[in-house]
């Protein structure tokens, strides 16, 4: 146990929380009402949520019964032994309250917009307000104090404002009802996964869990505090929490709580008509250990002296524009890298060790991160084909280091590359050349190196969010809390930009506080479905990049409504036949004005060729990690094993863990044994329980 104090009381958030997955959250009841009632903590769910509505999670045998809950932000206390809100609470919020002038001045402010009554009433008041930048919150506090209100203003997941009595705060809350109950701020435990949880975390001496999809709001508010920070998303988060403290540590079985077809809910019940779903048999079971015993051997076919390469130097002729297959690659290493994190294998760690060093060590004296270094020469190539910069390294070495380091709790990296790692993010800041939190792509900039994408392309936004997050996370863990804050602080920023500008929604365009652009006009044609692929001063382009909506997802930036709503886009399309699973759709034909002449070269981008709706094993394994981080288990292992029937096919040998495959044909058409779609395959094994037991990894 972490702390000598036995945990008294368990205060947790419950929306992307406790609540989110289905599955995760059935085995958070099962395990806690495991526990014996006289020596389990005091429960107290403490939700956004008014004390009515989040009751119903209760009643429908969702969520355990808690003792007490706190309700609409820290505005209800709610006894559940009694069955009886505490009134006497009331009196300690009355003060500078006046819910009337509360709703005059916001009502005025604009871009507010009243949430609906269920989440109103006398000491809350709840609005809508899109992407709000601090200025414009400080302008709404000081109106209110104008006013003459003694009021707390709380925002969160830039979007949800709720203006409430002073002491009225999740944190204020528990406090007060913690003094009730005679229990010391040592005694209790905290979980949550939004600014509006930062109160509760703040309280001087409690301790607490963040789960890993929680919103760089929070990460910001706790920078400075000793907070744990789970691996695990949503409830599964908060079990390894309170496993951590000491709370929980017997977990139920996956079998004992996954969702049978009968459990889901109707709309996607139709959209899974079809699809084999049950328990994986053990001959399906059995083919999975082996896949995944020749994912590591493919894995391990490119360890060479210095890191990862991108596939297997032996089982591949090289030749021409190939050559640069020889080489240690920035994003292809990152990945393998972020990918593998979870097996304890010495040559692999060693491995990762080093594909660091040789990128770290071959930094620009502007901080460019080279494309690759080549293995044979120990030469760093910063442009590739087209001698176009590689924007995307950058990115993905930030964001697999600061995972290597929370992981493996190795900071020496941090330490002896921190000048480097600074620059890096200082060149790739100076690509936001209007100032507008996005980063400006050349054209072909990314890892679609001969595809044509330019200015604000949805892949490499999503990276530059996370890698925000990560960098603040990286600052934190070497203790430079101020500049940590910072970083954090413009991720929140870039996080409401991309939702704003990739998501477009009749209702966001027809708000007259949102600037007239051009794009604005195209988007009040209609509500999308998914984040769109790229967007221009004077166009966007409408496709879906699966991959970018995968990662927008598995990153934390996309919310779980919106990304159940891209997925049932995704899987109703069909972009994981015939494998999981084509990078774009629809694909981009000889004659669209998205087409270039260039997508013959060496006739990789022909239509369902390569980047150009080609089939790639290395997002499959995300797209079965999405699957699962949805809360549709059984749907996450069938993908798997088709991942692993497609890792089975190979141009000259089974289990080629091939590079890509046709997108209609399904057949191999890339290098054999290459390294992310090995990772990536191994990676969602893990997450899915699928492998070997982890002491054999």
């Amino acid at each position: 146990m972490s702390a000598a104090q036995p945990v008294r009381l368990f205060s947790s958030d419950l929306d992307g929380t406790l609540l989110g997955n289905p599955e995760s959250t059935r085995r958070f009841k099962l395990a806690w009402e495991s526990l014996a009632r006289e020596a389990r903590p005091l429960l107290v769910y403490n939700s956004g949520r008014l004390v009515d509505d989040l009751r119903r999670f209760v009643a429908d045998g969702t969520l355990p019964e808690a003792d007490y809950c706190i309700g609409g932000v820290g505005t209800q206390v709610y006894d559940a032994r009694s069955g009886a809100l505490l009134t006497e609470f009331h009196a300690h919020l009355r003060t500078g309250w006046d819910l009337a002038r509360v709703r005059e001045v916001v009502g005025r402010f604009p871009g507010a917009r009243p949430q609906p009554d269920e989440f109103q009433h006398e000491f809350k008041s709840s609005w809508f307000l899109d992407g709000a930048p601090r200025r414009a919150l400080r302008e709404l506090r000081s109106e209110l104090a104008a006013a003459g209100l003694d009021v707390n203003v709380v925002y969160s997941s830039s979007r949800d404002l709720d203006v409430l009595p002073r002491h009225a705060t999740k944190g204020g809350a528990l406090a007060w009802l913690a003094a009730r109950l005679a229990i010391p701020p040592e005694a209790i435990l905290v979980a949550g996964d939004t600014g509006n949880d930062a109160s509760m975390f703040r309280l001087p001496g409690v301790r607490g869990i963040i789960v890993e999809n929680a919103q760089p709001e929070l990460f910001e508010a706790t920078v400075d505090i000793p907070v744990y920070t789970s691996l695990h998303i949503l409830a599964e988060g908060v079990l390894d929490g309170l496993c951590h403290h000491g709370v929980v540590c017997a977990l139920p079985s996956r079998d004992e709580t996954r969702l049978a077809e009968g459990d889901l809910a109707p709309s996607f019940r139709q959209l899974f008509t079809g699809t084999h779903l049950g328990g994986l048999d053990e001959d399906e079971r059995e083919f999975l250990r082996t896949a995944h015993a020749r994912a590591l051997v493919a894995l391990k076919k490119n360890i060479t002296p210095l890191g990862f390469s991108a596939c297997s130097l032996a089982d591949n002729a090289v030749t021409g524009t190939d050559e640069n297959y020889r080489s240690v690659w920035a994003r292809d290493g990152a990945i393998t890298i972020w990918s593998t994190l979870h097996l304890a294998d010495p040559e692999i760690r060693a491995a990762q060790v080093r594909t660091f060093e040789t990128l770290l060590g071959a930094v620009s004296v502007h901080g460019q991160i080279p494309a690759n270094v080549r293995l044979d020469t120990g030469v760093a190539d910063y442009a590739g084909v087209g001698n176009i910069a590689s924007i995307d390294s950058g990115l993905w070495v930030i964001i697999a280091l600061y995972n290597y380091a929370f992981r493996t709790g190795d900071h020496s990296l941090l330490y002896r590359h921190a000048d480097r790692l600074q620059s890096v993010m200082v060149w790739l800041a100076a690509h936001d050349a209007n100032n507008d939190g996005l980063l400006e792509i050349p054209e072909a900039g990314d890892w679609t190196d001969l595809f044509g994408r330019s200015y604000n392309v949805l892949y490499d936004e999503v990276l530059w969010f996370r890698a925000n997050v990560c960098y603040g996370r990286i600052l934190e863990l070497t203790g430079q809390f101020d500049r940590a804050a910072d970083c954090l602080r413009r991720s929140q920023k870039i996080r409401a930009r991309i939702l704003e500008l990739f998501w477009p929604t009749t209702g966001a365009a027809a708000d007259p506080s949102r600037p007239h652009r051009f794009a604005d006009r195209q988007f009040a044609l209609g509500d999308t479905q998914y984040l769109l692929a790229e967007i221009t001063p004077f166009a966007f382009n409408w496709r879906c990049d699966s991959y970018a909506n995968i990662l927008a997802f598995l990153m934390h930036l996309l919310d779980l409504e919106r990304a159940r709503t891209a997925f049932r886009f995704m899987w109703g399309v069909g972009v994981n036949q015939p494998w999981p699973v084509a990078n774009l759709y629809p694909v981009v034909q000889a004659g669209d004005p998205d087409w270039r002449a260039y997508y013959t070269v060496n006739l990789l981008n022909l239509p369902h060729h390569y980047h150009n709706g080609g089939l790639w094993p290395f997002i499959g394994g995300m797209w079965v990690r999405f699957i699962r981080r949805l809360g549709f288990h059984e749907v996450a292992c069938r993908e798997l094993v088709r991942l692993a029937q497609m890792n089975q096919l190979g141009r000259d040998h089974e289990w080629e863990f091939n590079e890509w495959l046709h997108g209609t044909t399904g057949r191999p058409m890339g290098k054999a044994f290459q390294a992310w779609s090995a990772a990536s395959f191994l990676h969602a094994c893990h997450e899915l329980e699928a492998g070997p037991p982890p002491r054999e990894e």
